[in-house]
Order: structure tokens, then sequence, then C-alpha cells
């Protein structure tokens, strides 16, 4: 039985999951997208215990409601759009706190060097040379506007195609390829900047 819970595609599995409430499909479904999710909401929102709690909040909305998913759509699509709403909702939540925290305080420099200090130090040892372009790439993503990088994550790392990333984002597959199109040129001219300066 396990074995061949294991081998059935997504949408066999949330079909398990719905009529017969098997626990099972569930947690294969959960482990197939735990990270590829993580690592999409991280690259978006640029924290990972955020990004942690974002993906834990999709499965268990998953799970509440496993029977809004639709035969027609496929799960990936479903899931992504979950994780993508979270995480555009947690973006809102950050402007509006930023918006306060500017207006409470002018002199908070102490505390801004000390944000970036506790990021940025890391022993030169635990790095290898991919991890650093790795963590430099990172840097100028959570640069571009989150309208690009959203799009730009979900084609170029998560390799999703244009007509899934339209449905997940609510976009023409047009906007989609713009806002794409517009996000790597960005990105480019971000990472010639780092790589140069």
């Amino acid at each position: 039985m396990k074995k061949k819970l294991k081998e059935l595609t997504d949408e066999e599995l949330i079909k398990e999951f719905q009529e017969n409430n098997t626990i099972e499909a569930y947690e294969i479904l959960v482990n197939r997208f735990k990270d590829p999710l993580t690592n999409y909401v991280y690259r978006f929102l640029g924290e990972k215990d955020i990004s942690t709690d974002i993906v834990q909040d999709t499965m268990i909305k998953f799970y509440l409601h496993k029977d809004s998913y639709k035969s027609f759509a496929k799960f990936s699509t479903w899931i992504y759009t979950i994780a993508g709403n979270l995480a555009r909702n947690e973006l809102k939540r950050r402007k509006r706190r930023v918006i306060l925290s500017l207006n409470s305080n002018d002199d908070d420099t102490e505390k801004r060097n000390f944000q970036i200090e506790d990021k940025a130090f890391v022993s030169p040892d635990r790095y290898t040379d991919g991890e650093i372009k790795s963590k430099i790439i990172e840097k100028a993503l959570q640069k571009l506007k989150p309208v690009y990088r959203e799009v730009v994550i979900l084609r170029d790392v998560q390799e999703l195609s244009y007509e899934e990333i339209a449905k997940i984002t609510n976009l023409s597959i047009g906007t989609v390829k713009s806002r794409i199109n517009r996000g790597r040129k960005h990105l480019q001219k971000l990472l010639k900047n780092i790589y140069s300066g």
C-alpha cells in the first residue's frame, strides 16, 4: 500500500485524500512540496523562520480546505497559490510595520547596524564559492520589487510554466512574461553592480 501511494501523481494523491481521507496521501504531498515551497517563499521574503511558518500555514490550509481543490487544475498550481497569497500578505504586514517604525523614531541607526551585522557575519571557512554566489543572488533578489521578484522566482528557481505562474499570481500570461523580463533585466543590473563593485 505504501509503495503504491508513493507512485501516485500529485493529482491522484489529493483525490485519495479528498475521497478517503487518507492521511498518508496528505503526508506524501507535504513531503513532496515542503522544500520547493520553502525555497520559493524564502527567496520571496528573505527570512528563513517566517518562510518555514508560511509553509506550515500553507500545509494547514491545504489540510483544512482540501475539498476546495478542483481536479481541473494542477495540484502544484493550487498549493503554490496558497503559499503565494500567504507570502504576499506577510509582505503587506511588513510594509505597514516599516511605515510605523519609520514614523516612530528617526534615530534608529544603532538598531539598523546591529541587524546588518547580525545577518552578514559568518566565518569565511563555512562558505564554499557556490554558497557565496548564492548569497549574492539572494541579496539581489531581495532588492527587486516584490511584483518582479515573485514571478522571477516562480519561473527561474521553481521552473514553473508561464501558465502556472499566471494562475498562481492571478495575472495574464502577457503580464507574467513582461514582469519576468523586467525582473531579469533589473536582476542582471544588480548583479553586475555587485560583481564589479
